[in-house]
């Protein structure tokens, strides 16, 4: 007979859980790790800064409301401070959006290639994923309006999406509020916003300035380079500030964190040097490898999704293990419903420029 013992709710042990991309590669000297879409600048000076001079008192606790951090990204965004929330990184905010918006027997929209925590999120709340498909790899209004019933409580909308790169123009996304019932909360994850040179972009302000159901995430992690203090923040509504501030962990952003985030989001010269840098190398790297015969899907990120040919020994996987014994790390995307692609950031000029010259020697180019 078997012993009882604590029993997760229903649902839990199906989620597959989130694997990060991976940042080794066994015997290798030199390591260039291109699966996570880490800046390849690094983090600014200033930041590491903030942040050595708060380890000094690391006794103490941290502002519960980050105060100081909501007004630094209030000032650099022209937003009111008391209609933002910080989070442990994007993940942690998603989390809470859930949490607080989701319950049993309620559903949540994503598109089929959206970012993998929201299934995780919204399966753990009790609630059901909903997966809208996309048009070439693009996340796709009319898709997403079709899967919204009375049961549905929140879409989420990564824009640009992870791991495609592609993203839906400001008309679009308004097009996508619009037919939502008002009860619907809309959740624009504009992680990758700052990379964006389209001038049909918009990553959420204004929708959410003039609307009650929209949310917009974004993230420390990518442009300001400080993944690994795990640092994020929304825009939303007074009253779902109110709500979700209700059940937010009172430390959920540490002071070291918080201090190096005023200190980023303050120095503009880093920005621009970051996002000039992706769109130098993001435009080469996407040109050499169509010069190979491999098709990039367009992006505006900071990465990009190469598809492999379905030819024998020259699909994904392969490449990925050969990239992989040259310290290449690149992402594969399985999980994403891209089994014959990978995933690659942009990374510093070396980088890129071993990436297109070992796919080059994979697929037997001649030089």
């Amino acid at each position: 007979m078997t012993a009882k013992r604590p029993q997760p709710r229903p649902g839990v042990l199906d989620i597959a859980p989130y694997v990060p991309g991976k940042s080794t590669a066994p015997g290798v000297a030199k390591v260039f790790k291109l699966s996570s879409n880490e800046s390849p600048l690094g983090p600014s000076p200033r930041a590491v800064d903030a942040y050595k001079t708060v380890g000094l008192h690391l006794e103490d606790y941290p502002d519960g409301s980050a105060t100081d951090l909501r007004d630094a990204i209030a000032r650099a965004y022209g937003l009111d401070p008391s209609r933002i929330i910080c989070g442990a990184g994007s993940d942690d905010l998603i989390n809470l959006i859930a949490r607080g918006y989701l319950q049993d027997g309620d559903e949540a929209v994503y598109s089929r290639h959206g970012f993998l925590m929201y299934p995780i999120a919204i399966t753990g709340c009790g609630a059901k994923p909903v997966v809208a498909e996309e048009k070439d790899l693009t996340a796709d209004v009319d898709s997403i309006l079709s899967k919204v019933t009375p049961k549905t409580k929140i879409v989420f909308l990564a824009n640009p999406n992870n791991p495609t790169g592609t993203y839906l123009p400001f008309n679009e996304v308004k097009r996508l509020h619009a037919g939502l019932p008002p009860d619907v909360l809309l959740v624009l994850d504009a992680a990758y916003a700052e990379y964006v040179r389209r001038n049909d972009y918009e990553a959420g302000i204004e929708l959410v300035a003039t609307s009650e159901n929209v949310l917009m995430l974004r993230t420390f992690s990518k442009i300001h380079g400080l993944a690994a203090l795990r640092l994020g923040w929304f825009y939303a509504p007074a009253h779902i500030c109110d709500a979700l501030n209700r059940i937010r962990g009172p430390f959920n952003v540490s002071a070291p964190a918080s201090a190096a985030g005023i200190a980023a989001i303050g120095d503009s010269g880093h920005i621009e040097r970051s996002i000039a840098f992706n769109g130098e190398w993001l435009a080469w790297v996407t040109k050499e490898l169509a010069k190979l015969g491999l098709k990039v899907t367009p992006s505006v990120a900071n990465f990009i999704l190469i598809h492999f040919p379905d030819t024998p020994g020259k699909g994904a996987a392969e490449a990925d293990e050969f990239l992989t014994k040259r310290g290449l790390v690149m992402r594969r995307v399985k999980a994403y419903h891209l089994p014959n692609a990978l995933r690659m950031s942009i990374g510093t000029e070396e980088a890129n420029r071993l990436v297109v010259a070992a796919l080059k020697e994979f697929l037997g180019k001649a030089a």
